[in-house]
């Protein structure tokens, strides 16, 4: 039997030591390697932690003590030390297991994380309760060097540090989150890493031992964890120890010994304290530790890649030139230049590009000093992350009605994520927010549009969300001074308004309906907001019936926001099609969309079914 086969029992992982923990390391990284590379996920960040992962388990007991991950995505060690191996069949897929923590799935999953800096505020909150109920369990937050440097991670420790309750946060420090970690935490902890009190008192260390001389297992493991002690005793850094936190120092993640002394010492210290650890992304899969921005999330090996520009690309060329022109664009993003298509950008124009690490917040604000004194500045910036950042576009953006531009990627829904990442709340955070103008493309053609009126044309903030995925040619696409509201097809019995990324399902739909005898009236709605009232009630005047059609939740979205601007006697009219008020599963985006009935066959069901219903009434 493997020794990865045996490491559901929580004894025998405790027993691990010398070869079999070598030897049960690389068995997990090669079904990491073997199972991800088929599903999909996660990869680099997970293969990295094997080892401390390990340790972890062996010092704590587990479901009874409660581990917290920040961000969540490199669990699957976690997952599958706690019985979840068959699991990974179905990871990240429909109905399957969560590449995330999920405690509806297990009871070894504490908390359910997505997104960055909220492990250590969620493990406080759980070391007090379990104070005030007079419980001895250990609660611990597993963080990395890119997400302890967010603003509520700052938050939380400043509390845990003056509250003295007892936590454990674990530094995992790699060097790197998604992308280069910035910022003066990220510059504090190289410098710690390379330390001259921390190497001379290694150095002298070893030297001293050396002088010894001694021999035999039971005198070096004693010498062992005297060095231990010295180090933990005399290597501190001022950040931690200046705000209440017991600070454990360096810790190499991969040697199994010194990680379960150190942790050990962590069960025992009162207060909180930090077990700061050293790896590296993609430890053991050559690839990965090359290239670990590629490894950090990746699509299942089977999918083919298509030719097609994705929208992303688009936006990375198209800022790119735009700035080459016009020395007024800065581009701003949190931690995620690669993924939304900023490398050439940052590469030839570095003093125009700020990357200001896990941190939404300060990004919206920071734009907005940029545009108080006449610059253009562009954040990119996934949809999920913005909802980080409502409060600052609306009291530092919107209430000054600067000009701002927010490059909203990964809108709608993004799949295989989940509920965390799914990108179904823009419209509902935006559309409300006075002086904000909203834009949606269908394809490559209004997209780069709506681009050029965003940055040259309109004056005040500006939000066009894009989806994951490739940008279609739209070519028929004619820019109209109606908010680039385009009728596409004339028709006396259904409105149809598609919204963004929509128009090709209910481009469809019309086909559909037209070959039964309907007359259809299909409109894009580029621009949600402002929205051209008046032409909009005169196409609802000569319809039966009016159908929107977005990839956001109903409640608050682009549907309600355009039937609340219509005459009273049409809004009786108007039926919306999106997504439920609910958090969106996993799965892949043609399954999701085919559950809320975002498809073609379900959207013209819904369309006659409202046609009969009308017919009857009249």
């Amino acid at each position: 039997m493997k020794i990865i086969d045996r490491l559901t029992d929580k004894e025998y992982i405790k027993s691990l030591n010398g070869e079999n923990v070598d030897i049960a390391a690389s068995e997990i990284r090669k079904f990491l390697v073997d199972n991800v590379l088929v599903t999909g996920g996660h990869l680099a960040s997970n293969l990295g932690i094997v080892e401390l992962i390990l340790a972890i388990h062996k010092v704590f007991d587990f479901p009874e003590d409660k581990i917290v991950f920040d961000v969540g995505h490199q669990c699957y060690v976690h997952k599958l030390l706690s019985g979840r191996k068959d699991g990974f069949l179905k990871l990240r897929q429909l109905n399957g297991m969560s590449g995330f923590p999920k405690t509806q799935e297990s009871d070894y999953d504490s908390f359910n994380t997505g997104h960055s800096g909220t492990a250590i505020s969620a493990a406080l909150g759980m070391a007090r309760a379990r104070d005030l109920s007079e419980e001895k369990y250990n609660v611990i937050a597993f963080v990395g060097d890119g997400s302890i440097s967010n603003g509520m991670s700052f938050e939380a420790l400043n509390d845990a540090g003056a509250s003295n309750t007892k936590v454990i946060i674990i530094l995992n420090d790699n060097e790197m989150s998604i992308n280069e970690n910035v910022g003066g935490l990220s510059a504090h902890l190289s410098m710690l890493r390379l330390s001259k009190n921390y190497i001379k008192a290694k150095s002298n260390i070893h030297k001293f031992l050396d002088k010894l001389g001694f021999v035999g297992s039971a005198i070096s493991s004693l010498i062992h964890k005297v060095k231990s002690v010295i180090k933990f005793a005399n290597i501190r850094i001022p950040f931690f120890e200046y705000l209440g936190i017991t600070y454990i120092v360096l810790i190499d993640g991969y040697n199994i010994d010194d990680l379960t002394v150190a942790l050990e010492k962590a069960k025992t210290t009162s207060g909180p304290v930090i077990v700061h650890t050293i790896t590296k992304k993609g430890k053991g899969y050559c690839e990965a530790e090359a290239n670990p921005s590629r490894y950090h999330g990746i699509s299942p090996v089977k999918s083919t890649d298509k030719t097609e520009k994705t929208f992303t690309d688009i936006f990375g060329d198209y800022i790119l030139d735009k700035a080459k022109s016009n020395s007024k664009i800065v581009s701003i993003t949190a931690a995620m230049g690669t993924n939304c298509g900023l490398d050439k950008f940052s590469s030839e124009f570095p003093k125009r590009f700020f990357d200001v690490g896990i941190a939404e917040e300060h990004a919206v604000t920071l734009s907005a000093g940029f545009a108080k004194v006449g610059f253009i500045p562009v954040f990119s910036v996934y949809s999920t992350f913005l909802q980080r950042g409502y409060d600052q576009i609306l009291h530092d953006v919107c209430l000054q009605n600067l000009h701002v531009v927010f490059s909203i990627d990964r809108a709608g829904v993004v799949g295989e994520d989940g509920e965390t990442h799914q990108g179904t709340f823009d419209f509902s955070y935006l559309l409300h927010l006075p002086n904000m103008t909203v834009m949606a493309p269908t394809g490559k053609e209004d997209f780069i549009y709506m681009l050029n009126t965003a940055v040259d044309d309109i004056k005040g903030p500006v939000a066009i969300r894009f989806p994951k995925g490739t940008a279609p040619a739209n070519t028929s696409f004619t820019p109209t001074k109606s908010g680039m509201n385009t009728v596409l097809y004339s028709g006396d019995d259904i409105l149809i308004l598609s919204v963004g990324r929509m128009l090709t399902v209910c481009e469809k739909v019309y086909n559909t309906l037209t070959s039964e005898g309907y007359g259809v009236h299909l409109v894009n709605v580029g621009t949600i907001k402002p929205l051209c009232v008046e032409r909009l009630n005169e196409l609802l005047d000569k319809s039966s019936v009016a159908i929107t059609v977005e990839d956001n939740i109903l409640s608050g979205g682009a549907g309600e926001y355009i039937a609340s601007k219509v005459l009273r006697n049409n809004k009786s009219k108007i039926i919306n099609i999106g997504f439920d008020d609910v958090f969106i599963p996993q799965g892949k985006q043609s399954e999701l969309f085919e559950i809320f009935g975002l498809t073609e066959e379900k959207i013209v069901e819904t369309i006659k079914k409202e046609m009969i219903y009308n017919e009857q009434q009249t």
